[in-house]
């Protein structure tokens, strides 16, 4: 087997990340994100929140409970309403989609790794365990 070094491993990641940038997620995900940018009822709604953050903020920094709940509220509202905006519904399932591409992706590095590790200490697929560990008996050191 060949022996790489970390910027072997590096240079083959980046490459991977131009794959994964390729996807047809990746390219759903820009063109939602697009979409809430360029859509102006969405652009308003974010900067109303953020003006109602701000107010917020100075009600409870001054201890105005009611006025701050009474903002506190508006937001969530407003929050919601755009949350459930097809747009924005759109948008973080892609952000999901893409999440999950790259938890796949993660999780099969991860996986594969271990299990070669276990083949080249002979060692117990099944079981998970490493040569070692199955030449001593399976007690672990923990």
């Amino acid at each position: 087997m060949a022996t790489y070094t970390k910027e072997d491993i590096i240079e083959r990641a980046a490459e991977l990340a131009k794959m994964i940038a390729s996807t047809e997620e990746v390219d759903f995900f820009k063109r939602a994100e697009a979409q809430i940018n360029d859509n102006q009822k969405v652009r308003e709604m974010i900067a109303s929140i953020k003006s109602l953050q701000k107010q917020a903020v100075n009600f409870q920094h001054y201890g105005k409970e009611k006025a701050y709940n009474q903002v506190q509220a508006k937001i969530d509202a407003l929050q919601k309403e755009i949350d459930e905006l097809p747009i924005v519904e759109e948008f973080k399932q892609s952000q999901v989609d893409v999440n999950d591409l790259l938890q796949m992706v993660s999780s099969q590095i991860s996986n594969t790794v271990t299990d070669l590790i276990i083949e080249a200490t002979e060692g117990d697929l099944l079981s998970g365990e490493t040569g070692s560990k199955v030449r001593a008996g399976g007690n672990s050191c923990s």
